[in-house]
């Protein structure tokens, strides 16, 4: 139930968060050219409305309609909302949006299920712009008859039930909710999907809403940092405080101390009656933001605030800091963590991954039994293989008896005891290997389902007498004892395949660079470039810890020359879903001939200072000495 409720959320604010900006122009415009603006302007007033009744609402129901149906979902989504939108232009239909956009995608991608294969050869294109048309038409017609009405009065009643709580002082009892709900990574979903309609239909009116303030405040969450930073007793959590009050307080990624909470469930109680008394004081002083303080910094709240507010609103601020720290001290004074920070980290990854939809499996049965471990990945050539090296290294001093190594997915052998694969490769895992017990993790490198299955390992291994001998392990994972001389051995990286310093590009742009990289190398045919974007597509190749390794799909191999492997460094990094890669290698593999430099790459990253040395050096010698 719990997953349902994040993924619903997650769906939420996918909507919402992509068209920030937009919800923030309109927030600058009322702020400064309204009748009550700072500087008022009758012409550039003339924008505000049409922003907030018309773009707002098209731009998030078109996001939904793609995240549903793709680019015809899109399309569709967004003609669909005109007839919400049309009903009543008196309001902001935000909520209508966030459901008949989603509700058009659903729609042109049910159609075009239905005629795929069935589609007359010439008629494609008419037929595809005709549906969308059709379909949308149908919709708007609903969102003008139905859906708008139905968000009219669901919002008269949300806007009453929260006058009413205004008017008698009731709406700082909605912390008790909002803070556990953080912790759960609900945030977004909160302030997106139920905050941010409510306060943009008071903004319209009123210029500005408190409803913006609830959720982003930066206060509660700095006091229980600020508590941990002065009377932790576990050093190591103590010292990292300070850096994530940097992070939380300018940066805006509240995040940062849930794992601080998670040590210890009961500090809870300090964010939740700071943001009590904050949202007190701001009903109180009639304070309220004029836009979406995203994400929840000190600087986006504040440029968000009104000008006669701004001293208010850092009162506010400083009392729900003052508030938390003075309940959360002595708390975390008694205490000193329950548990670690590491294992809370780890807690706050797998609901995080959860709240994503994905399914994190750490417990396996019998684990004294264990003898093969395989990871497992779409072409079985470079995610999967820097994944086993690493674990690989870290089992052979505990368990040496258990052999690790790698292959595609499709590819477990029958043998396999245990196969870690990514979440969106589980189906394809379990028809290839149905005696395996999978464990499924969000990335190869930094996930807590791997860190649990060496957990469990390890405390199997210290209970048994098993023990096999280094002979028993295969040469490609043990290492080829060959006589072959340093010259005998391909060129599978060389200097003219390290590019230091690129620009920041997006995802795609930095995988076919990868790509031209390597047949410009003469590693690859150039159809090779398209099918790394392919892989892509099926699973992110990012491995974590700021590495990413684009390869192409097993169906390439062909077009694969000779074994070579290329780096390109972006030291502001590249966008890989949720994470930056700082360090992109692009992979193409013969046979096994580029385990050896991936093992070699895994070793460099398991030394945090060669890593993050390797991220923005400009020494090309240094590279290939730490890679050779």
């Amino acid at each position: 139930m719990k997953n349902k409720v994040q993924q619903f959320g997650k769906f939420l604010s996918g909507m919402v968060m992509p068209n920030i900006g937009a919800l923030i122009a309109f927030g600058f415009l009322a702020a400064l050219f309204i009748d009550t603006g700072w500087i008022p302007n009758e012409k550039l007033n003339s924008m505000v409305s049409p922003m907030l009744t018309y773009l707002i609402p098209i731009l998030i129901a078109s996001t939904g309609g793609k995240m549903v149906g793709g680019d015809r979902g899109r399309v569709v989504g967004a003609i669909a909302v005109i007839g919400a939108i049309m009903s009543d232009t008196s309001i902001t239909m935000l909520m209508a949006a966030m459901i008949i956009g989603p509700l058009g995608g659903f729609c042109i991608k049910k159609f075009d299920e239905a005629m795929d294969g069935h589609m007359p050869a010439g008629f494609e294109m008419l037929i595809n712009n005709f549906s969308a048309g059709i379909i949308g038409m149908l919709l708007a017609i609903l969102g003008y008859t139905v859906v708008g009405p139905v968000m009219s009065a669901i919002l008269v009643v949300l806007a009453t039930g929260v006058n009413i709580l205004v008017v008698h002082g009731l709406l700082p009892l909605v912390a008790i909710f909002i803070e556990p709900a953080k912790v759960l990574f609900l945030n977004n979903a909160i302030n997106h999907g139920i905050f941010t309609p409510l306060a943009t239909a008071q903004a319209a009116e009123a210029g500005k809403s408190i409803m913006y303030m609830l959720e982003p405040n930066p206060g509660p969450g700095l006091g229980v940092l600020l508590a941990y930073m002065f009377f932790c007793k576990d050093m190591k959590t103590k010292q990292s405080a300070p850096g994530a009050i940097i992070i939380h307080v300018l940066g805006g990624i509240h995040e940062i101390y849930f794992p601080y909470i998670l040590m210890n469930p009961l500090v809870i109680i300090a964010p939740i009656i700071g943001n009590m008394v904050s949202i007190f004081w701001f009903n109180m002083m009639d304070c309220g933001l004029v836009g979406p303080a995203s994400p929840g910094s000190i600087i986006a709240y504040l440029m968000m605030t009104p000008g006669s507010d701004i001293w208010k609103v850092l009162v506010g601020v400083g009392i729900a800091t003052g508030v938390s720290f003075a309940v959360a001290s002595p708390i975390v004074k008694m205490a000193g963590g329950k548990n670690s920070l590491e294992a809370a980290q780890s807690e706050m990854a797998a609901m995080k991954a959860e709240a994503k939809g994905q399914t994190v499996q750490t417990e396996i049965k019998d684990a004294s039994q264990i003898k093969k471990i395989i990871f497992a990945c779409d072409a079985g050539m470079g995610s999967s293989a820097m994944g086993a090296t690493k674990f690989r290294n870290r089992l052979k001093e505990v368990c040496p008896q258990i052999h690790v190594s790698n292959t595609s997915v499709d590819n477990i052998p029958f043998d396999c005891d245990v196969a870690v694969v990514q979440t969106t490769l589980a189906e394809r895992a379990r028809k290839s290997a149905p005696q395996a017990q999978l464990v499924t993790i969000g990335n190869f490198l930094a996930d807590p389902a791997l860190d649990a299955l060496y957990e469990q390992l390890c405390h199997a291994g210290s209970e048994s007498e098993k023990a096999e001998t280094a002979s028993d392990v295969p040469a490609a994972v043990a290492g080829n004892e060959t006589e072959a001389t340093e010259t005998d051995k391909p060129q599978i990286l060389v200097k003219q395949g390290i590019r230091l310093n690129q620009k920041p590009v997006s995802k795609e742009e930095a995988i076919r660079a990868a790509g031209e990289l390597l047949a410009e190398l003469g590693y690859v045919d150039e159809t090779y470039v398209d099918a790394m974007q392919e892989r892509e597509k099926l699973v992110t190749t990012y491995m974590g810890m700021g590495v990413a390794i684009p390869h192409g799909t097993s169906q390439a191999k062909e077009t694969v020359k000779k074994t070579g492997i290329v780096f390109l460094q972006y030291p502001e990094g590249v966008d890989f879903g949720d994470e930056k890669a700082e360090l992109v290698f692009g992979i193409a593999g013969i046979g096994d001939e580029h385990l050896e430099l991936l093992s070699k790459i895994c070793e460099v990253l398991e030394d945090e200072e060669v890593l993050e040395k390797m991220k923005t050096t400009s020494d090309l010698e240094w590279v290939m000495e730490q890679l050779s």
